[in-house]
């Protein structure tokens, strides 16, 4: 699936409200900035121009606010800035509504590497499981104020329409325009009969159309209920920021949000100098190297492949191992109901008899064990093993693995298991996939 052509699927019904059904979007409350802007080259001649720009960097003025100044002073210079790609972002307090946390950010994840204190790495949590809302985006062109034409994808993810603004309305027999709620009413866009094809759209071809995204995220450390963006235009860093939102979702069962592990790992955003491909003026590929945005995750992926549920049957293993490999007879006695539950390969514990429904329960998992009376999910579980081409000797090392040694004498591991084949039915090279990636080739 081509990933311009993915739109926010919300799987839930949207509940009707007076301001009607809206797109999910995470309230935001600062920005950081991928670069820097600088003079442009007709503005740069000017001293008094030089000087005003370095004024304003010199106070971390933002460059809104610089370009701003320069427009006062020279209206005749039309664009005094232009974007420069360095290997930094850019953290301002003028583009925070508290303007301490730019000072915070720097603080904490600020580094000198020889052109002083700058932001080349920082981490990020995401705050819901849907990469289409934290990192929204959008084909779109502007005006000199505001939005002219932008894409937006039918209610079924499937169509993609080009969109505008609605031509105010206007009441009849007189000219007072009448007053609308809930703010400027859109529609399709009648030129092209409201269908967004890149291919076929002037403003596209002559570069006025681009794509448009930004990341939402919090970052560790910073005190905020509003998350913080990060705007990009670059397909590429968009495109491998999606690979990696769903490799890690494939990995943790769909979940994106929050720490990763129990580690509290995070993803990172950072910036890497790749040699990008692009289709010059005369349709030659031309190669140039630029810093794109770059999303990182150092964790351990075979962790990482565990189950994040499955942490209690871990535990419960782990207990089940300290009973096996000896303890007291008062640590027994307190967790006599815990050994039972996870299960012994023996009637015994250093020479302790057992009695009454512990001794019980043990001897039965014994039994089972011993291959007299196998559980009837088990064997669910090793022919469902068996039709998707793995060897059984295979899998029972990748579940000791993830779900500990003791899984299939518990009833719950043994449940947990069946329930993470029976996910897999549909897709056995995913789970061939997942069994190679903790224990090696199969």
């Amino acid at each position: 699936m081509n990933h311009s052509d993915i739109a926010v699927r919300d799987a839930q019904p949207v509940p009707v409200t007076v301001l009607g059904h809206r797109q999910k979007r995470i309230p935001t409350g600062g920005k950081i900035h991928a670069g820097i802007q600088i003079l442009t080259p007709v503005a740069a001649k000017d001293p008094e121009i030089v000087e005003i720009y370095q004024q304003g960097v010199s106070q971390n003025l933002s460059f809104q606010r610089i370009s701003q100044l320069i427009l006062d002073q020279f209206p005749q210079i039309k664009r005094p800035l232009v974007p420069k790609n360095v290997p930094w972002f850019t953290v301002r307090p003028e583009d925070f509504p508290n303007r301490e946390i730019a000072g915070q950010i720097m603080d904490l994840y600020g580094e000198d590497r020889g052109e002083g204190r700058r932001l080349y790495k920082f981490p990020v949590i995401f705050p819901t499981d849907t990469w289409q809302v934290i990192m929204p985006h959008e084909l779109v062109t502007w005006s000199a104020s505001e939005k002219r034409y932008w894409s937006e994808y039918s209610d079924d993810g499937r169509t993609r329409h080009c969109m505008m603004f609605a031509p105010a309305k206007v009441e009849a027999g007189s000219k007072r325009i009448i007053r609308t709620f809930g703010g400027r009413a859109k529609q399709l866009r009648p030129e092209n009969n409201g269908i967004c094809d890149p291919e076929c759209c002037p403003q596209f071809q002559a570069r006025q159309c681009n794509l448009s995204g930004r990341f939402v995220f919090y970052i560790p450390g910073i005190k905020s209920i509003d998350a913080f963006e990060l705007a990009t235009n670059s397909f590429y860093a968009m495109s491998r920021a999606i690979e990696r939102f769903e490799a890690l979702s494939f990995m943790r069962g769909g979940k994106i949000g929050g720490y990763l592990d129990s580690n509290r790992s995070t993803f990172y955003i950072t910036k890497m100098l790749r040699d990008v491909s692009r289709i010059g003026d005369d349709g030659r590929p031309v190669k140039t190297s630029n810093w794109i945005i770059e999303l990182q995750a150092p964790i351990d992926v075979a962790m990482l492949l565990t189950n994040q549920d499955d942490w209690e049957t871990l535990q419960l293993a782990d207990q089940s191992e300290k009973v096996l490999n000896g303890m007291s007879h008062g640590d027994y006695e307190h967790d006599a109901v815990v050994y039972a539950e996870c299960g012994a390969a023996s009637g015994s514990v250093n020479g302790i008899e057992e009695d009454g429904e512990v001794a019980s329960a043990v001897n039965q998992n014994a039994k089972n064990e011993e291959g007299s009376d196998i559980p009837a999910d088990l064997r669910t579980i090793w022919s469902l093993v068996s039709d998707v081409g793995i060897a059984q000797r295979d899998f029972e090392s990748y579940a000791a693995k993830v779900w500990g040694s003791g899984w299939h004498i518990n009833p719950r591991g043994r449940a947990r298991v069946l329930d993470e084949l029976t996910r897999y039915a549909n897709h056995p090279e995913g789970l061939k996939d997942k069994v190679e990636s903790v224990i090696g080739s199969v």
